[in-house]
């Protein structure tokens, strides 16, 4: 039943763009307004729904699961028809927010690569297991099969 998954998920994408549209018109604006982020939205809580009442099946789950991790390319391709020229040409205001979100980034990484370093105290991991650390075969060469 993976298709029933792939069909809950196209089922949240043309809501969510057609939200997203709504919310677009609504604003005065001439194009689809966070319906991406809608309808992941909208597919977090049907697949909330289903698995509390029962009827999230393994084939379900893997078909949302399988598209579920598509979101970032499918977030790239829509971002791709974007006008960039257009944005661009509108002033320096789009340059400055560019580099503002992009500096803001950069420090999140590093303040999150900070708080998650191990504590000095704790025990540090000296090899991977026998594959890795070269350890010798833990099977005696007699006894193989």
């Amino acid at each position: 039943m993976i298709v029933l998954g792939v069909a809950l998920l196209a089922a949240c994408t043309l809501i969510g763009v057609y939200l997203g549209d709504l919310l677009g018109v609504a604003l005065g604006v001439k194009a689809n307004v966070g319906g991406v982020g809608i309808a992941m939205i909208l597919l977090i809580l049907a697949r909330l729904w289903l698995s509390r009442r029962g009827g999230l099946t393994k084939g379900i789950q893997f078909g949302v699961e399988f598209w579920a991790g598509m979101y970032i390319p499918i977030v790239v391709a829509m971002a791709a028809q974007q006008n960039v020229v257009a944005a661009v040409s509108g002033g320096p205001i789009v340059i400055i927010a560019a580099t503002g979100s992009l500096v803001l980034c950069f420090g999140a990484v590093a303040l999150l690569s900070r708080i998650g370093r191990r504590d000095p105290g704790s025990p540090a991991v000296e090899h991977g297991g026998s594959v890795i650390g070269g350890e010798a075969d833990p099977v005696p060469a007699g006894k193989q099969g």
